[in-house]
């Protein structure tokens, strides 16, 4: 019987003790696009004996893993203060979760206390158990195209096997809007508006598998954030990202996109330090500069590179 590709279900949900499967539902359905998937990540350790025949002699598969990565469109839960449903898959990339009920919900960068999540994907009736799930995130918003945050995770190994197919539950998520002048009406460096046609800020967490004698464990350990932005060149006069650059400046970065309740997202970076402009593009007729800056703590905290904000 051949196994349909696109019937995919992915299911995540945060867990309580690490690494042990959170046994996720229908009701922790995840609305994803361009999921890829490696099911068995690892290495194959050579025996490398000596024989007579002077040929192969076999591998031992070890810190096998698996590797995930796909997209969710970057929407609110539709109601203020109500967390959206990737969310959770948002904690296990190193961040906080604050509610503010009925008001608003805040996520930002935390150093301790990591918490992770267990995926489940089926494909065509076989799961790929995913436990004790890190990764990272980026955030990318395109002009006349829909925002996403981009996820991948690495998850310690469970063998996939045969199961039915849930039933997903995709209430409360609602639909996504386009990026565009009235869906999308902030966008400034430093106190200037920009025509902005790309913005995206990626987390860039460092993740690595730790297989060792009585613990294997999926590590969050750094990031380094960047946020890259592709604007329409205006006056230097108005801004200029040449002199930013050449004195370290660091610049306010804040997008919002939405416009209803519930579904307006906002990302504030107060400390970006503008890099090096290394090009020019023509963007249909107009010059653009692609500009790349890094998220910097200021001097009252170290985890304000970034704040993520739902009203």
């Amino acid at each position: 019987m051949s196994l349909l590709w696109r019937r995919k279900v992915v299911l995540a949900k945060i867990e309580t003790t690490y690494g042990t499967d959170a046994a996720p539902a229908g009701g922790d359905a995840i609305l994803a696009t361009d999921v890829r998937m490696s099911p068995m990540q690892g290495q194959d350790l050579d025996r490398n004996l000596d024989t007579p025949h002077g040929g192969p002699t076999g591998t031992i598969p070890v810190e096998l893993h698996h590797t995930i990565s796909f997209k969710v469109e970057m929407a609110g839960s539709g109601t203020a203060g109500t967390a959206p449903r990737w969310g959770r898959l948002l904690r296990a990339c190193g961040c906080a979760e604050t509610l503010a009920v009925g008001t608003s919900v805040t996520y930002n960068r935390i150093y301790s206390d990591l918490e992770s999540v267990t995926l489940h994907l089926n494909i065509g009736g076989t799961l790929y158990a995913m436990v004790g799930s890190r990764g990272t995130a980026a955030f990318d918003v395109s002009a006349s195209g829909i925002p996403y945050i981009e996820f991948e995770f690495t998850a310690l190994y469970v063998a996939p096997a045969d199961a039915t197919i849930p039933t997903p539950d995709f209430s409360g998520i609602p639909d996504p809007l386009a990026a565009s002048n009235a869906n999308t009406p902030v966008f400034t460096i430093d106190g200037t508006s920009l025509v902005m046609r790309s913005f995206k800020l990626s987390l860039a967490n460092r993740i690595e598998a730790q297989f060792l004698i009585g613990e294997e464990e999926v590590l969050l350990d750094g990031h380094e954030n960047t946020i890259e932005a592709r604007v329409r060149a205006v006056p230097l006069s108005q801004f200029d990202p040449f002199g930013a650059a050449a004195t370290q400046d660091k610049l306010a970065v804040e997008i919002e996109h939405g416009k209803t309740a519930g579904n307006i997202v906002n990302i504030a970076c107060p400390s970006a330090q503008m890099q090096r402009p290394e090009g020019l593009e023509d963007g249909q007729g107009r010059k653009e500069w692609p500009l790349r800056l890094v998220p910097l703590p200021t001097a009252s905290t170290a985890a304000d590179q970034w704040e993520m904000t739902l009203t």
